[in-house]
């Protein structure tokens, strides 16, 4: 939390974040994610790197699901969600 507001003091009009929910509660990680719909409620684009699709395609706009360290799939969230590779791959369906 305290690096995002280091970042922030920049005014950005980026910001990166690389897996910002490993190893946290739940709780805390909900905060994050709270924290990070304000950022962009302010006009600042984020990319998000994170291992938690389910939660990620709840947050994002647009998504790029990489395997293998080659991109797979990407495009608006609501379209990913609804292919058949995302739903076995990372929601088991």
């Amino acid at each position: 939390m305290l690096a995002i507001g280091r970042g922030l003091m920049s005014n950005p009009r980026l910001m990166l974040f690389d897996e910002i929910s490993l190893g946290l509660s739940p709780i805390i990680i909900g905060k994050l994610y709270e924290g990070l719909r304000e950022i962009r409620s302010e006009g600042i684009t984020i990319i998000l790197v994170e291992q938690n699709v389910r939660r990620s395609l709840k947050e994002a706009e647009r998504a790029y699901i990489m395997e293998a360290g080659r991109m797979v799939l990407s495009g608006n969230v609501e379209d990913l969600r609804q292919e058949e590779e995302v739903k076995k791959a990372y929601f088991g369906l």
